[in-house]
């Protein structure tokens, strides 16, 4: 795929590297890449992935843009929020490199429409933030024979690596199994240093390249490890399980990793206030968005309700709420697992419905 002339002064500085060159472009302008995700780790692979030339980006994310994205996603303004990230993704990058196709998915990524998405790409990116979708990702992705470039965050760590490359390791030799439901919160429930997806994100685009140019020593078996904090890395080598066999998809990858979607109590905020006497509230936000605002109740932090759940009374109906209903239905299933004698029931869509 030969390069126009304003193709070369676009790329000009990849050109002048021996490394790269014209065919190392070329190479790059043929490549499909597909990026799951377009939020803090989305943002930056996808920008550094279109500026450096990937002919074909597709972006799957059913999200739309909230206030508390901008503190790292940034993509995205104070203009876009409500608008669906990947289509303010798209749009944007479009303005960066106007010589990109982007395809754009505002859905989520399922067991339905998996495999056949990836069979379009060579190289899919996994930006998500919870288990059952990263488990996806890997089985689709060894179902397809295609490398799958993994990153994740956590408050100041982030890590890197590249499975399925070459039919080297895997997320499952890593991580055979998924952790217990609701062990690991994410970034909404526990905070992530803005700049830190931006590293990771910026480490996983850049596997992505030498992937695609064939260049240096790409971290396929090899664990990266960073600390914002300190700056201390790592790298952990793993081997591929040659056990593991992957013959076909999960039917849930939800229930596989422990989530349970048992149909929950709800009410609605105007529900609640017209009988606000008959329920106890309890908050499970962070304690920062509890100092911004609240309903009133208890406040017992999501992370923290699995060792002070016995502070919670249980003489009335339990309200659970948070920002947007998501982490109260999490609430709400550890406490159904401590027996407590009371019912529970979800805010719908939280104090966003306010």
């Amino acid at each position: 795929m030969a390069l126009s002339l304003d193709e070369n002064k676009q790329y000009s500085r990849h050109l002048i590297l021996d490394e790269i060159g014209a065919i190392g472009q070329e190479k790059l302008k043929a490549s499909k890449v597909l990026v799951i995700g377009a939020g803090g780790l989305g943002c930056p692979i996808l920008q550094y992935l279109t500026a450096a030339g990937v002919g074909t980006i597709g972006i799957i994310d059913n999200d739309t843009v909230d206030q508390s994205n901008l503190q790292r996603q940034i993509l995205y303004t104070h203009n876009d929020i409500g608008k669906f990230k990947a289509e303010v993704a798209a749009n944007r990058l479009s303005e960066l490199n106007p010589f990109i196709n982007f395809n754009v998915y505002v859905e989520k990524l399922t067991t339905q429409n998996a495999l056949n998405l990836f069979s379009c790409y060579d190289i899919i990116v996994d930006g998500s933030d919870n288990f059952p979708t990263r488990y996806l990702a890997n089985d689709a992705a060894i179902l397809t024979n295609k490398p799958l470039v993994f990153g994740s965050i956590f408050k100041f760590e982030g890590q890197v690596t590249v499975f399925n490359y070459q039919n080297g390791p895997t997320y499952r030799c890593l991580y055979p199994n998924p952790p217990q439901a609701n062990a690991v919160p994410n970034c909404s429930e526990i905070g992530v240093l803005g700049v830190l997806p931006g590293i990771i994100g910026t480490i996983q685009a850049n596997e992505v390249l030498k992937i695609i140019c064939e260049l240096g020593d790409v971290l396929s078996g090899k664990l990266f490890t960073l600390n914002a904090l300190t700056m201390e890395q790592y790298k952990l080598n793993f081997k591929k399980n040659n056990a593991i066999k992957i013959t076909g998809l999960e039917n849930d990858y939800i229930s596989f990793c422990g989530i349970s979607k048992k149909l929950q109590q709800e009410i609605t905020y105007n529900e609640l206030q017209n009988s606000l006497e008959n329920y106890t509230l309890l908050d499970v936000r962070n304690n920062l968005e509890r100092e911004h605002y609240h309903i009133g109740g208890l406040h017992i932090p999501l992370h923290e309700l699995d060792n002070r759940y016995v502070e919670i009374p249980t003489d009335k109906s339990i309200v659970v709420y948070c920002k947007a209903g998501v982490r109260s239905k999490m609430a709400i299933e550890i406490l159904e697992r401590k027996n407590l004698k009371a019912t529970f029931i979800n805010l719908k869509n939280g104090i966003n419905s306010i």
